[in-house]
């Protein structure tokens, strides 16, 4: 049932591709393809880089990132947390930009495409991939839909970190090598923690109109102070992954990702000084944050094959 209050966000006038622009959040996409191009660079460094399995589970992972926008936007429109009083963009459902019947048939045949084109990996992967696909395109759903929605019960960033960060890139290595390594899942902890800090911040920006709405996110479950800490505390953990490598046999070039520590300490100062609106600014910078560190640890890494 759709328990949405009257005050929904008013729709402004555009056009048809930037109404489906507005859903598929172009801002959050490097969260789906930096774990998988970490993944492949790894593979290169260790002689194991196959091209197709890294290209197909790219295209994989981020139409599921888009997927899991549109589920988003279905159903923070069913319960009622797209409203007027939101300070993120414009929500393309909640708005009246796309209907949701027409948002609803286009998330399943995404789903189903993703899950065919998927099926190619399996093929070289196995079961274990199989279960990673299954899983992944259940909980793209299950984030906000179904009876307990991760988002709604302060479970958004494990889902992120998990996801976004340990499976990608874990999953990337293994349908190349066909066996994964340590170096693989320590590696995966920097895109996941800075992904699950562009949920954070989204989350820390809407701590007052989410607890409104009953959206149980994990910013309004420990309060405002304690989601700051974890934000500056994932945005420094990103950088433990080169120090691991370097000390376990891998060259000094896996420290390029040390010239995005700037930014990481800017934006921990702004999600600390800034209210509101103005923390969107901190929500685009920390996506800028994730490509860059990512690219240039990829880099690193590529430099560490030769």
């Amino acid at each position: 049932m759709n328990t949405k209050p009257p005050s929904i966000q008013p729709a402004p006038k555009v056009s048809a591709v930037e109404a489906w622009m507005h859903a598929i959040r172009p801002k959050t996409l490097p969260a789906g393809a930096m774990p998988v191009v970490l993944g492949a660079a790894l593979a290169l460094a260790d002689g194991k880089f196959s091209l197709w399995p890294a290209l197909i589970a790219l295209v994989c992972a981020l139409l599921i990132q888009v997927a899991t926008n549109f589920i988003n936007e279905i159903y923070d429109n069913r319960k009622g947390a797209d409203t007027a009083e939101r300070l993120g963009p414009t929500r393309a459902v909640a708005s009246g930009m796309i209907s949701e019947q027409v948002m609803t048939r286009v998330s399943i045949s995404m789903l189903v495409f993703t899950f065919v084109l998927g099926l190619y990996l399996v093929k070289i992967g196995g079961w274990p991939i199989l279960l990673v696909g299954l899983l992944s395109l259940f909980f793209a759903w299950g984030y906000t839909g179904g009876p307990y929605p991760l988002a709604y019960n302060g479970l958004g960033e494990v889902f992120v970190f998990i996801f976004f960060g340990i499976i990608a890139v874990v999953g990337t290595y293994y349908v190349q090598a066909l066996s994964t390594t340590s170096a693989a899942f320590i590696v995966s902890l920097a895109p996941g923690a800075i992904a699950s800090n562009i949920l954070g911040v989204n989350n820390i920006r809407d701590i007052e109109t989410d607890a409104k709405v009953n959206k149980r996110t994990l910013a309004v479950k420990i309060g405002l102070a304690n989601a700051q800490k974890l934000y500056v505390f994932f945005n420094f953990l990103a950088f433990f992954p080169p120090v691991f490598l370097f000390m376990t046999g891998y060259s000094a070039s896996v420290f390029l990702p040390f010239l995005s520590a700037p930014m990481a300490i800017r934006l921990s100062q702004k999600v600390y000084r800034l209210k509101g609106k103005p923390l969107n600014e901190v929500l685009a910078g920390t996506g800028v944050f994730l490509t860059i560190h990512g690219l240039l640890f990829s880099v690193g890494l590529i430099l560490a094959s030769f």
